[in-house]
């Protein structure tokens, strides 16, 4: 019995690098991670300063109907009633600010709405999908479809 522990030398050197190793990376880790992460979940709360000092980008839909009033009556009795203008005409905040120094420019039709209605398995059956390739047969959506309420 006693041979057998004799050459414990050799089990306490890799426990010895085991153990700085996880030091080590407990030190880079306290260093990397703000000190108010995990206070709240995968959050960190300081980040709010930082989102705060953001210029503001979005509009809104309310302030979009005060001079689009006339799409905003399409779009609401369509479709597209639940989608935000901002979702397919990008931030507008800009735009509402001073409409004439920051005309936006119109969406890339086929692009646009492909990009929610290109035909995709992992999408429910009751939303409206199309093959783009096979359906427009190289012409632009808005051809045959309003935007603002895009029935056939």
């Amino acid at each position: 019995m006693r041979r057998l522990f004799h050459d414990w030398v050799h089990l306490v050197q890799p426990a010895l690098v085991l153990l700085a190793g996880i030091g080590l990376f407990l030190v880079v880790r306290g260093a990397v991670i703000p000190k108010a992460f995990g206070q709240y979940g995968h959050y960190r709360p300081g980040a709010l300063d930082a989102i705060r000092q953001r210029p503001i980008a979005f509009a809104g839909q309310d302030t979009c109907v005060m001079c689009h009033d006339d799409q905003a009556k399409v779009r609401i009795g369509g479709k597209h009633a639940h989608v935000a203008c901002e979702a397919c005409h990008g931030p507008l905040a800009n735009h509402a600010n001073d409409p004439a120094a920051n005309v936006p420019k119109l969406p890339e039709v086929a692009d646009l709405c492909r990009r929610c209605h290109e035909k995709d398995a992992a999408k429910p059956k009751q939303f409206p999908q199309v093959a783009t390739a096979e359906h427009s047969d190289g012409m632009a959506c808005n051809s045959c479809h309003k935007p603002h309420d895009p029935h056939i």
